[in-house]
């Protein structure tokens, strides 16, 4: 028994936002069916893959979920969409709503045959706002964020999206748990209802929540910003042979660290390292230093000292590296399975661990339209159905 089990999600999803939200619910137990267009979710041909459709990024986050393909445009598709919600108690979509209106699947339609269905739709921006009807990609939120500016006040030379799809990662478990809210009003009172989880407004609140400054009071007391974050200086130190990520932060760690380098006055006669407000203030000053003294050894006699010393610590690791982590491997994070059409393959277990409801890893990632047909007769089509509407197009047999 899962926490989720018994429970049933319509992922009208595409891309990472949402389908990873879905497979966090998948993980807890949750029956997932993922609704694809005929020629599939986008993300399915992004890297490297065996078979056409079965890409590095689709596979990562689409675990645990049965794929039925639909043209929702298609009458019979909607038809068909439906007949699920009937007895599913959430359908996530990442389309604008007004495209869900156009398809006649906004909250009222759906609700119409499933009054107590939660209607979730995770998209760019609140309906109240002049941004309301404008499409939102990770690396478009990013630049309203100011992120990319970010990069350039801690020292860059030009505006830089973050290397990965942070923004549409984080809003999955923001919307993962907007769907938990609501599964427990459910049960509590019997009534589904509509969410919306708007990714631009959700991040200001992440963004600000650091870098909000003396703009958090009224008149501001200094400019936005959290200056040890921000200061050109905070990267991975330089050793003699490579690079070591330290964290120097309590008063306690910085007095071990000057005493390491032989300095142990420091903290005492110099006020800019005095307490954490003022090396907050003088963050710049306080990283040059870091910089300057780790040069001194190598990272692994650097990595030994802080054990020895409890300052946190950490090697770099590059992409590949990670894979390799001594901690990674011995607790089983990453772990090699064999599909059924994929072969070998990497998975990333769940990380969290649970006395008596673990999540798990029911399904591998499906083939387009694997089970269609199983699918749609569990909705009531019988094997003529089916064929009529691989006929006309609207589902494909995976």
């Amino acid at each position: 028994m899962q926490p989720l089990s018994g429970i049933r999600v319509l992922d009208v999803t595409s891309v990472i936002m949402g389908p990873f939200a879905a497979q966090m619910l998948g993980d807890m137990g949750a029956d997932v069916i993922k609704i694809e267009p005929p020629g599939g979710d986008s993300v399915r041909a992004v890297g490297p893959a065996r078979h056409p459709g079965m890409g590095p990024m689709f596979m990562q986050a689409n675990r645990n979920k049965r794929s039925l393909v639909l043209d929702l445009k298609h009458t019979a598709g909607r038809e068909a969409l439906l007949r699920l919600a009937r007895t599913a108690d959430v359908l996530l979509y990442n389309v604008r709503p007004q495209a869900m209106a156009r398809l006649r699947l906004a909250d009222a339609d759906v609700r119409a045959v499933n009054p107590e269905i939660i209607h979730v739709g995770a998209f760019g921006f609140g309906q109240t706002g002049p941004y309301a009807a404008r499409p939102a990609f990770d690396d478009l939120v990013q630049g309203l964020l100011a992120l990319p500016s970010l990069f350039v006040q801690a020292g860059g030379d030009i505006p830089r999206y973050a290397p990965l799809a942070v923004i549409d990662r984080y809003m999955a478990s923001a919307v993962c748990n907007a769907i938990l809210g609501a599964l427990l009003y459910k049960q509590r009172t019997g009534r589904g209802q509509a969410i919306e989880v708007p990714m631009f407004e959700t991040m200001v609140q992440i963004i600000l929540g650091d870098h909000m400054g003396g703009m958090n009071f009224e008149p501001p007391l200094g400019p936005p910003g959290y200056p040890r974050s921000l200061a050109p200086e905070r990267h991975p130190y330089k050793t003699r042979d490579g690079y070591v990520c330290v964290m120097v932060f309590t008063d306690r760690h910085w007095a071990s660290f000057c005493a390491l380098v032989g300095d142990p006055d420091r903290v005492r006669t110099d006020p800019r390292f005095a307490g954490i407000t003022q090396r907050t203030e003088h963050a710049r000053a306080v990283h040059a230093y870091l910089e300057e003294k780790l040069t001194a050894r190598t990272t692994a006699e650097w990595l030994a000292a802080f054990i020895e010393a409890d300052i946190p610590a950490t090697p770099l690791h590059t992409l590949t590296s990670l894979f390799d982590d001594e901690h990674v491997v011995k607790t089983g994070l990453i772990q090699i399975v064999e599909h059924p059409s994929e072969g070998a393959v990497r998975v990333v277990m769940p990380a969290a661990t649970w006395s008596l409801s673990p999540p798990d890893i029911r399904r591998l990632p499906p083939r387009l339209g694997e089970h269609s047909a199983e699918l749609l007769k569990e909705a009531g089509y019988g094997d003529a159905d089916i064929r009529g509407l691989v006929e006309a197009g609207v589902t494909t047999l995976g």
